[in-house]
């Protein structure tokens, strides 16, 4: 495939009939892909949200695919979404990039600098860890309370009213995110590696996942695990780790019990760090539910199971599933920061 320079991908902008009206950019990239979505500063709050326009693209986490490579790819979404909506940098007032991988300081900078190079010197930047925007996604733009990612990686973020912020997991799937997609799917294979050879109990795992990858025998997933070891990919298995246990099968069962107990420990790890229960765990915070490994199955509710969890040591906490996606919040996080400084002309619907 033919890699293209930042240059290129903005030159299109020389060549279109841009509309009227500021805009503001939401980026969420995560370990599976990137979304970036294009709304009007003048936003009024209606349900459904005013969103211009939508791009998606490939992994934007630097820790799976490379520095150069993630800024290659969020700087597509963003030239994409300007251009779907008509517009041009000059109309841009306000970028948030929420991106896994920016764990640090050093990376938020190291991405704002890298933004100034891109979009004019008016433009407001914001750099989060994209938990920040599954959070925002929930609240409306508002950081307070505790979000839960569960997709191919995890993650439990949270925040005060007063601004201090705690984590847990995300560190990726070498240094452990059980729980996530990718933490489930690798148990399952090695579960049926260990069936192979003797060193485990028998599976219903090991037919259902050689059916699923089209394989003849547990020998051949050595190969088809290392061939290509992108992180989701692996976890594009969880619906057989599912059915395999909604089927009855007990060891993909303890997979997912056990999964729960780790996700559960994420939240409340957060919520204890910041006292987001109070004393008796009963004040009231919003726990935002984010990610594929908390849809509801058939017979198995992962999400469900984790909120039971949680909330028998705080009752105060109240799920949400948002109604927007990530990169909405994100765009509702640069929102709510630079609200006050809209000109009354801008903040207008035009």
């Amino acid at each position: 495939m033919q890699r293209h320079t930042g240059r290129d991908m903005w030159d299109v902008e020389e060549c279109q009939s841009p509309r009227m009206g500021s805009v503001i950019l939401g980026v969420d990239g995560g370990a599976s892909n990137t979304v970036c979505v294009c709304i009007p500063a003048a936003m009024p709050f209606n349900d459904p949200l005013p969103v211009l326009s939508r791009t998606v693209a490939g992994c934007s986490n630097h820790n799976s695919v490379g520095e150069d490579r993630a800024r290659e790819t969020l700087e597509r979404v963003m030239s994409q979404a300007l251009l779907k909506a008509r517009r041009r940098r000059s109309n841009v007032c306000a970028v948030c990039l929420a991106v896994a991988g920016v764990n640090h300081p050093i990376d938020q900078q190291r991405m704002l600098d890298w933004l100034r190079d891109i979009f004019p010197s008016h433009v407001k930047l914001f750099v989060e860890n994209d938990a920040v925007a599954a959070l925002a996604s929930g609240t409306m733009g508002k950081l307070h309370g505790c979000v839960l990612i569960a997709g191919t990686g995890t993650i439990a973020y949270g925040f005060t009213s007063d601004g201090r912020e705690a984590r847990a997991a995300g560190a990726g799937p070498v240094l452990g995110d059980w729980g996530s997609g990718y933490g489930i799917s690798a148990q399952a294979l090695t579960a049926v590696v260990r069936a192979y050879d003797g060193r485990g109990p028998e599976t219903v795992l090991t037919n259902n996942m050689l059916d699923f990858l089209g394989l003849a025998s547990p020998d051949e997933l050595i190969g088809w695990t290392y061939e290509d070891q992108s992180w989701a990919r692996i976890a594009d298995l969880l619906p057989v780790v599912v059915e395999s246990a909604e089927s009855g099968d007990e060891v993909a069962n303890k997979i997912l019990h056990n999964s729960v107990g780790e996700l559960a420990s994420s939240v409340k790890a957060v919520v204890q760090r910041l006292d987001l229960g109070g004393e008796d765990g009963k004040h009231p915070f919003p726990l935002v539910m984010v990610g594929k490994v908390l849809e509801a199955n058939k017979r198995w509710d992962i999400g469900k199971e984790v909120i039971d969890c949680v909330t028998k040591n705080y009752p105060g906490a109240y799920p949400i599933h948002p109604k927007v996606e990530p990169a909405v919040g994100a765009a509702l996080l640069a929102w709510n920061a630079i609200a006050s400084e809209l000109d009354g002309d801008i903040r207008t619907v035009q």
